[in-house]
This record gives C-alpha cells, structure tokens and sequence, in this order.
C-alpha cells in the first residue's frame, strides 16, 4: 500500500508498539505541539548504501527534494545529549570534513577525562601545563634501569630565548658552527667557553668570532684539544621580558606569547615590532 500526500493534524503520531513517548510523567500530557515517536527503525534521508544501520539513520536529502542545502543533513539548534554505552569503541565518531578542522568548536571546550591526541595538532593546554610546573620538567620510563624505575629532568631556565652548541675540538683552531646560526643567532650575543683536554696546561684564546665559526689561538706550538661550549641568544623571536607587571602569565604584554590570545596562531607574528623589548645578552 502506498499513501502519497497525507496531512495528519493530529497531537500524537506514534509507529509501532510500545509507544515510548509516554514513558515519563511529565509526557503522559499531550501538548498542541504534537508528538511524534517510532518504537523502530527510522530512517531519513537518501541512504541507498548503508540503508538502516542504526536505530535512526540519516543521510542527505534526495536528489529530488527542495530544501536549501542538499548536502546538510542534521541541523540541531539547542542542547544535545549523547550517552554511550559501550556498544562500539567509541559513543561518538566523526570523520571527514572539508578541511583540516573536522571539528569545529566555537567557544570553550570542557573534558572531564583524558585527552589523547596522538601528538597532533595544537593544544593551548600544553603551553598551560608547561608554564604552571614549577620547573619545566619531562619524565620517562628509566632507559637503564627500565620497568619500575623512572628518569626525570627539567628544562635549563634563563632570562633569555638562547640555544647552544656544545662538543670537542681536535686538530684545528675553528669551531664550526651550524650553518643555521647565521639566521638564528645574535652574533653579538655569543659567549664562548673552552677546557683544555690532557695532563697539559696551555691556555686556550678566542681571538675572533661571530654566528659562523670561532677561531682559537693557542699560546704555544701545542695542538689544540679541548671541549667548548657556545652560547647565544635567538634572534628569530623578539627578545625575552624577563620582569613585567601582572598577577599571571597572561599578563605578559606580547599577546603573540599567549595561549589565550584572540590571535589565530597562524597569525601570531613573534617579532612583532610593537613588542620587541631590549636585548637581553650583548657581549660586543
């Protein structure tokens, strides 16, 4: 039997039995608005590949419809509550998208639980947690002592964005540094440190230097064996502020640094020149 066309004005329409519309007490009262319950399978929209794979199953409208967006196919305007219960791995999965935010959520987001994002993606709580931890610190499974035992170390702290370069120098008087310095590194910024390696005690003399290579002079004939370090301070990012007014690290005055900034951080510019506060290691 085929029934086209059909206005049902009525306060209740209910498909199979039982009708669970009138389950609670506060349903038991019909209201003008109508009610509409299936105690089946319910089924919208064009699904001729997946057909009734749930209890409510819905898909995009058919080529012949009339509706505004053809590809939409659940819109929900006010709360929604969604409980798993075990049935799948996951109470709800979403994939596909039109572009690399599958999901977009526009306002805060609250998760009572754990977060596992497979180390993707940008998490502003990772800045959070790093700079609420007394010292910056990172812990993993012992790589000696293994299963029981655990290996914990914190971050080297300073009053400037620096990085270094550390190793032993035999058989020349140059240091080479990497060759990505020159670009990142104020060359008047550098600081130098050498030990002499052996029972042999000969000082060891920078006579030049920039973001490149430092070159040593030995005071006698001796060739050079020796561990150095190289300090400097970055100059791809705007010079640290150590000391600012505020009550918490949302205070800094550079907004590109923080996490709760209104900047996209596709946006954000770390050598805004509104924001390029003194250098914090000049050693020319």
């Amino acid at each position: 039997m085929s029934i086209r066309n059909v206005e049902i004005q009525t306060i209740g329409l209910h498909v199979g039995t039982p009708d669970h519309s009138k389950v609670l007490d506060f349903q038991r009262r019909y209201t003008k608005s109508g009610i509409f319950s299936c105690a089946g399978v319910s089924i919208f929209g064009n699904l001729d590949e997946i057909g009734g794979v749930a209890t409510v199953t819905i898909g995009t409208a058919d080529p012949t419809s009339t509706q505004q967006n053809m590809k939409l196919s659940l819109n929900v305007r006010g709360n929604s509550v969604l409980q798993g219960d075990s049935q799948t791995p996951n109470a709800l999965h979403v994939s596909g998208g039109g572009s690399v935010n599958t999901v977009y959520i526009d306002g805060d987001l609250y998760v009572s639980g754990a977060i596992d994002s497979l180390n993707k993606g940008r998490l502003a709580s990772r800045f959070g947690v790093a700079d609420s931890l007394p010292p910056k610190s990172f812990d993993i499974k012992h790589p000696t002592k293994g299963s029981g035992w655990r290996l914990r170390h914190v971050s080297l702290e300073g009053p400037e964005s620096a990085v270094f370069y550390r190793g032993r120098l035999t058989g020349s008087n140059t240091i080479e540094l990497p060759y990505y310095w020159k670009d990142l590194v104020h060359e008047d910024s550098i600081t130098v440190q050498l030990q002499p390696i052996g029972d042999r005690h000969f000082h060891l003399n920078v006579v030049s230097f920039d973001n490149e290579k430092i070159v040593i002079k030995e005071a006698d004939d001796k060739s050079i064996d020796c561990f150095f370090h190289v300090f400097g301070e970055r100059k791809d990012v705007n010079p640290l502020l150590t000391e600012y007014e505020g009550n918490d690290r949302y205070d800094y005055p550079d907004p590109n640094f923080n996490e709760n900034s209104d900047i996209s951080v596709e946006d954000r510019n770390y050598t805004d020149p509104n924001y390029s506060f003194p250098r914090n290691t000049i050693t020319t």
